[in-house]
């Protein structure tokens, strides 16, 4: 897929904002409907060389071109390079996001080659390598994007107590314009 219109994100997201003033949407009053500033190709290049892996196109092109979140599903939209510098409080986004950083995490194969409904019994650590999180959905459930094999690219949805392991979205793009086309 080609890039994203950084401007027309934008202004969706602005109406978002402006149906919301309250911030009563699932997920708004973490992320505010803010959008960080877009990451330089550099930076991104840098990522991906110290992990040893290359971005699916979709999401390399929203980081680089529209903004390195937080405005998003979920509580929003995790950055990539960055942790949450304002953050006031510790959640369980920020343990996830760290251990995806753990080196040489990231470039592990992802151990799944189908769907794992239902209750997990196997350590989420091990099921989640070779995925970055890009959203927490609250109550320990995330959503995880698939860096390589054959579901590269793919969304998927961890709930180990309830929902396993799942894919939720073909890629970064329809998870992402879902969530803006949502009431």
């Amino acid at each position: 897929m080609g890039n994203w219109d950084e401007d027309v994100v934008r202004a969706q997201i602005r109406e978002m904002a402006a149906r919301d003033p309250e911030r009563e949407r699932f997920g708004a009053r973490t992320h505010r409907y803010a959008l960080a500033p877009r990451l330089a190709g550099t930076e991104i290049r840098a990522f991906e060389e110290s992990h040893g892996i290359a971005l699916p196109s979709e999401y390399r092109s929203f980081v680089a071109g529209v903004g390195d979140g937080p405005a998003g599903p979920g509580h929003g939209l995790m950055p990539l390079t960055v942790s949450r510098p304002e953050a006031d409080e510790e959640w369980a986004a920020d343990d996830e996001w760290e251990e995806d950083r753990l080196p040489g995490r990231l470039a592990e194969p992802f151990p799944l080659t189908a769907p794992l409904p239902g209750r997990i019994g196997a350590p989420v650590d091990v099921l989640t390598r070779g995925t970055l999180m890009l959203a927490e959905q609250g109550c320990g459930i995330f959503t995880r994007l698939v860096l390589n094999g054959p579901h590269a690219g793919e969304i998927w949805q961890i709930d180990p107590d309830w929902g396993g392991f799942v894919p939720v979205s073909p890629g970064f793009r329809a998870w992402y314009t879902d969530w803006l086309a949502s009431p």
